[in-house]
Order: C-alpha cells, then sequence, then structure tokens
C-alpha cells in the first residue's frame, strides 16, 4: 500500500445498505488509512466498530433513535402503493433534501479536506458536494445496479429480461414511466447543484454518471447481464462481513440433532412485517425442521410466539450460522440473499418492496430459490420450504453461486479501487453512459 489517504465516508440508517458501506470503511482503516464517516447519530457504535472517526449529520434528515419507527426517513411501509414508496425514497432522501446533505458534507470537507468521498449511492446531495470540491467519488452500490441498461427490465420491477418484441415493449413503457417518476425530483436535485455552483442536469440518472466509481457491491454472476454498463461501474464482489450489533449466538439443539437448520433472515428495519414473521415461523412449526428466526431492531422476540422447532433471536451472525442451514426464508433484502448464496445456501424469497422483488427475480433465474409474494399462507411458505429443501436442483445452484461469489472475494476489489482514486483523478464523466 503506498502512503495513507483520507476518506470521507457517507451513511445513512438504510438497514443493509450501511454494513456493506462500513465494510469498505473498516478495511481502509485496518489498511492505515484515515476514515470518517458522515452519518445518522444511531450509526456512531457501528462506526467506531470500524475503526473509523464518527461525524453526525444535522442539516440532513437523520434518525437519533430507533426505538420508534416513526423516526425512519422515509417510512414507505405508509404508503398505499408501491409507486407512493418509490415517491417517499425519491422526496425524502434522494432528492428532496439534496442540498441539506450537500450542506453538511460541504462542511465537513471544509472542516477537514478528503482526498475520496464514499457515499452510499442513494444520498446524492454528497455526490453534488463532493463535485462541487473536486473531490474523487466514489458511490457504494449495496444491490445490483439501479440504473437502466439495454436488456435489462427497470430496476424496482421484480421482472425477468424480456423476450421479444413485447418483452422490449413492456420495458420500454415501464422505462418511459420511471424517467417521469424521477422527473418529479430533478427541480431539487438541480436547485442543490445550482446553490454550489454546479449545472442542472437533464436527467436524475445523469447525478449516478458524475461519479468517478460506482462501486456494485454484488456479484457479476447474481446480475442480470447487459451490453451496456456505464463506464464508471465496476462489479466488485458483495461484502460478507457479518455487522457488528449481531450477537454471538450458541445453538440450543443437540450437535447430533438430524432436522434441517432453516435460517430466517428478514428486514433489519421497520417494514411492519410481524405479520410476516408470524406466518414463517408457523410455517416451520408445520416441518421437521430446526428454525431460527433472527428479528432486527425492528420486533420483539416477544410478539412472535414461535412454536417448539423455532427460535426467535434480535440478531445472530449470520456468517455463522449459515454453514450449518440446509435454507433460509428472507425478505430478499441483497445482503441476506447474497450471504445465502456465497454459502451455497437456496432460499425462499418473501419480497416486501423497495429493491426486493429485483433480488428475488435474480434468485429465481439463478434457480438457487423459489419466489413467493408477500403476502402468502403460513401453509404456502412450508411447502416452498420443503420444496427447497428436498430438490437437489436449487442447492446445486446455489452450489454455482457460492463458487462464482468465491473468485470475486479472494481478493479486496472495492478497496483497490477505493485506493487507486486519488492518484487516477480523472475529470466528471459526461451526463450519459458512455
Amino acid at each position: 500500500m503506498t502512503d495513507g489517504h483520507n476518506f470521507l465516508f457517507a451513511a445513512w440508517d438504510g438497514g443493509g445498505a450501511v454494513p456493506p458501506l462500513l465494510s469498505m470503511a473498516g478495511a481502509l482503516a485496518a489498511r492505515g488509512h484515515e476514515v470518517r464517516v458522515l452519518g445518522d447519530p444511531v450509526l456512531e457504535e457501528e462506526v467506531a466498530a470500524t475503526g473509523a472517526q464518527f461525524r453526525p449529520w444535522t442539516r440532513a434528515p437523520h434518525r437519533t433513535s430507533r426505538e420508534d419507527p416513526s423516526t425512519e426517513v422515509i417510512r414507505d411501509w405508509e404508503a398505499k402503493t408501491p409507486l407512493g414508496g418509490f415517491a417517499r425514497t425519491r422526496d425524502r432522501l434522494i432528492c428532496g433534501p439534496a442540498a441539506r446533505f450537500a450542506r453538511d458534507a460541504l462542511a465537513e470537507l471544509s472542516a477537514r479536506p478528503a482526498d475520496v468521498v464514499v457515499t452510499e449511492h442513494l444520498l446524492a446531495g454528497v455526490g453534488i458536494a463532493a463535485e462541487a470540491r473536486r473531490v474523487p467519488l466514489a458511490l457504494s452500490v449495496p444491490n445490483i445496479l439501479p440504473l437502466p441498461r439495454p436488456g435489462v427490465p427497470p430496476f424496482g420491477s421484480g421482472l425477468k429480461p424480456a423476450r421479444g418484441p413485447l418483452g422490449r415493449a413492456r420495458d420500454g413503457a415501464l422505462g418511459f414511466a420511471g424517467d417521469k417518476l424521477w422527473g418529479r425530483g430533478l427541480p431539487a436535485l438541480n436547485a442543490a447543484r445550482v446553490e454550489l455552483g454546479l449545472d442542472p442536469l437533464s436527467s436524475v440518472y445523469d447525478q449516478f454518471h458524475r461519479a468517478d466509481r460506482l462501486l456494485v457491491l454484488t456479484s457479476a454472476a447474481f446480475d442480470y447481464p447487459s451490453c451496456a454498463v456505464p463506464a464508471n461501474a465496476r462489479y466488485v464482489g458483495p461484502r460478507l462481513d457479518d455487522p457488528s450489533w449481531a450477537e454471538a449466538w450458541d445453538s440450543p439443539w443437540p450437535r447430533d440433532d438430524p432436522r434441517p437448520l432453516v435460517l430466517v433472515g428478514l428486514s433489519s428495519t421497520y417494514q411492519d412485517q410481524l405479520p410476516m414473521v408470524r406466518r414463517v415461523a408457523d410455517a416451520l412449526g408445520r416441518l421437521p425442521v430446526r428454525g431460527l428466526i433472527t428479528l432486527g431492531p425492528a420486533v420483539g422476540a416477544e410478539e412472535v410466539s414461535p412454536p417448539e422447532n423455532v427460535v426467535a433471536v434480535p440478531s445472530a451472525p449470520h456468517g455463522a450460522v449459515l454453514p450449518h442451514a440446509s435454507a433460509v426464508i428472507t425478505h430478499a433484502g441483497h445482503g441476506t440473499a447474497i450471504k445465502a448464496l456465497a454459502a451455497g445456501v437456496p432460499l425462499v424469497c418473501l419480497p416486501m418492496g423497495r429493491d426486493q422483488d429485483d433480488t428475488a427475480a435474480r434468485v429465481v433465474l439463478t434457480g438457487s430459490g423459489i419466489r413467493l409474494k408477500a403476502s402468502a399462507s403460513a401453509k404456502a411458505i412450508a411447502a416452498a420450504t420443503r420444496n427447497v429443501l428436498d430438490d437437489a436442483r436449487y442447492r446445486n445452484a446455489a452450489a454455482v453461486m457460492a463458487e462464482a461469489i468465491a473468485g470475486e472475494t479472494q481478493t479486496d476489489r472495492a478497496v483497490a479501487e477505493l485506493e487507486a482514486l486519488p492518484s487516477s483523478r480523472a475529470e466528471p464523466l459526461p451526463a450519459a453512459t458512455r
């Protein structure tokens, strides 16, 4: 490694988006770089565990407590439709408060300059501040690449790749509608840019193309292939570290218990998921399995009343549990899904919204799991779980994914990209895919 650099990271309390970002921050700190993290006050302990310095948001939206779900920034579970949920994300995180995020990031850069800014990709305002200061910028994409690409269904649709003219027409119509929806956030985004002396953009997507790097933290084998990946995008493999808040776990079952272990990992943020948790517990109670439900901070164990063969805990290190698991039931958050596949464990996916339908669609296309509706009954969940456990094709497909992920994570590609940015600064990319 060359002389240490100064990295400024930016995060929000966004559930599965946090551990991959902090994993990179910790890896850089361990290599002798100076690392600071701007983030919600609730993230302070997690940031400290990485060895990085913590800085709180002041102007930007942020959480000071996780005890009350109403303090979450987006609260998309309150939306009546998926489009309403999207609008909340656009207006409450990405575009609406872009100027407030930009001011906080600019203040931190003024107090202590950075060689590189690394931000969760949804925090557009941080990217604006980095561009205004002409600091190399990397966006952390803890999922599949969300930008429009030929041959890939629009992000958020949860669709498989199109086949034939009708499929392409479908994607075109959905893409057009998506552009219109994003366009409603463009005035606020451009106001933030103009405030810092930058030219306005013609599309919200252009803000992604202004970054020096889009670090796509998934397996290229998991995402849909496309002939036109943006020039600044790099598939650097997933981050498989467990979050620092995951508690140690000791199995309550005897070592020689022959029943397969089914791990349940649902959202670590509030999505009104208690009814689903209860149905999953009921489903596992119908099967000759051992069930471990990791609840996260959004659901209390006392609210579940699991059957005799199921244990519900606030958290557990999935990395330690997955080598012993035969199946995973999940909301299809990318972090849980990709960790399961990295361990060669097939999945039952119950997507509740956000990016989860896209993740579930890729699980299905790889042959490594089954997708059900979020409203699926306990009977349907039990049947799908039995199918995944009994049909070797799912485990074989998951093993193929595990091999691909193992190859991609032999070296830390993300850290290598970040360490190279200070000495290879390029002019910002034009506002279009090259």
